[in-house]
């Protein structure tokens, strides 16, 4: 039987350049890029859930912009419905993170050259397109 898991994400703009974070070896996905985010609990929004991650993980404030991707990526038995939301910081940058053991901060261009995680993927190949 697979199980669902509602996950949200930020795509944090900070001028040129795109936070991405690196997931502590000990958790799933271990070693592997994302954009930082978390489940969405019950009776919560997107933005509202994105709010809270963000300020557990990071300890810093954003302001949610729009919607960037919505897809659904099988891992194992479970299927993580993720949900990518363009942001970006109320105040400083981020410099720790209580699930990931780097913050690198890239250009778009930089992006494909990471290891990233399989949820993340169809945002940073929208991201990484070149626009006509």
């Amino acid at each position: 039987m697979t199980q669902q898991v509602d996950v949200v994400a930020a795509v944090i703009l900070d001028g040129d350049r795109v936070l991405a974070c690196r997931r502590n070896r000990d958790r799933a996905a271990g070693g592997k890029w994302e954009f930082p985010g978390g489940k969405i609990e019950p009776g919560e929004s997107s933005a509202t859930a994105l709010r809270r991650e963000i300020r557990e993980e990071l300890a810093v404030d954003i302001e949610v912009l729009d919607e960037l991707t919505r897809d659904a990526t099988r891992v194992g038995t479970t299927t993580i419905r993720l949900i990518c939301l363009r942001a970006m910081l109320v105040g400083p940058r981020p410099t720790a993170s209580s699930d990931h053991d780097r913050l690198i901060w890239l250009t778009i261009s930089e992006l494909p050259k990471l290891d990233w995680a399989e949820p993340d993927l169809p945002a940073v190949r929208l991201l990484a397109e070149p626009t006509l």
